[in-house]
């Protein structure tokens, strides 16, 4: 199984680094070139994604980040091999790790998409459904609610051709992915989250990177200024994020569970 590593070309510190923490685990890892915002062509990342969605217009280095995704998913498919890391130049990996990515024997038949990281607060709750161990340390679910994020997931080939068979976009990918209240593609990919998650973006793993925004940050800023376009995105946002209680409901009802997300080591 082999673990692709979206990095950019102006980053080598971030390459070095996560080519150092992923020998040290014993681990390879495959490089992907990112599709940079900051030179890539208007047209050309334009050309895949609808002018507006469920969370308004896609900032520009939402786009190439996507974009650098898929540029993975292809070089997936592409290898013939039957699974696949993907991994963010941000990500900070757990010490158990190593364990876990160095083969594809522990991955369910059925699975398409396993989310391996823990995004967001450290209090961050998920709602899930049909708990399975797998080996003696960890556990997957199904996610329900939203979990976003896409530094590190594992990815099966009919998950990777589904997202790969889309021409146009009007999600950045870790909503596509990992956020059933407005994605269409949701369902069809199933995601699992692993418990204990066994990786976390760089901003939320320690005092000194606390802060660290990613590289697209900027690109986000015009977008979120206060102004009556962003209140109309927020109120749009919040009418999907309802949408979905019911079924949430039904599915408490029936035995899901909002589980706190925690990493490994």
């Amino acid at each position: 199984m082999r673990l692709y590593l979206i990095n950019l070309d102006r980053r080598p510190d971030r390459l070095d680094a996560m080519t150092a923490q992923a020998g040290a685990l014993g681990l390879a890892l495959s490089r992907i070139a990112a599709m940079d915002a900051q030179t890539a062509d208007p047209a050309e990342l334009d050309r895949w994604f609808a002018p507006s969605g469920p969370l308004g217009e896609i900032p520009r280095g939402d786009k190439a980040c996507f974009l650098s995704h898929r540029r993975a998913w292809e070089a997936f498919i592409a290898s013939g091999d039957a699974h696949a890391v993907v991994l963010e130049d941000d990500v900070r990996l757990s010490p158990v790790a190593g364990a876990l990515l160095a083969s594809d024997t522990w991955v369910p038949a059925d699975a398409g998409l396993i989310k391996l990281e823990h995004y967001g607060p450290p209090g961050q709750r998920v709602l899930l459904t049909d708990f399975h161990q797998v080996g003696e340390d960890f556990r997957l679910a199904r996610m329900l609610s939203r979990h976003t994020g896409a530094a590190a997931y594992l990815i099966a080939r009919p998950a990777a051709q589904i997202l790969l068979d889309q021409t146009r976009f009007n999600l950045p990918v870790d909503h596509l992915m990992f956020n059933p209240n407005n994605s269409k593609l949701f369902a069809g990919l199933a995601p699992q989250q692993l418990l204990p998650a066994i990786a976390r973006q760089q901003q939320f793993t320690d005092a000194r990177e606390k802060g660290v925004k990613s590289d697209i940050e900027g690109t986000r800023k015009p977008l979120r200024a206060l102004s009556p376009a962003y209140a109309r995105r927020e109120l749009i946002r919040f009418g999907y994020d309802m949408r979905l209680v019911p079924r949430q409901l039904a599915a408490l009802a029936g035995g899901a569970k909002f589980t706190a997300i925690k990493t490994a080591g």
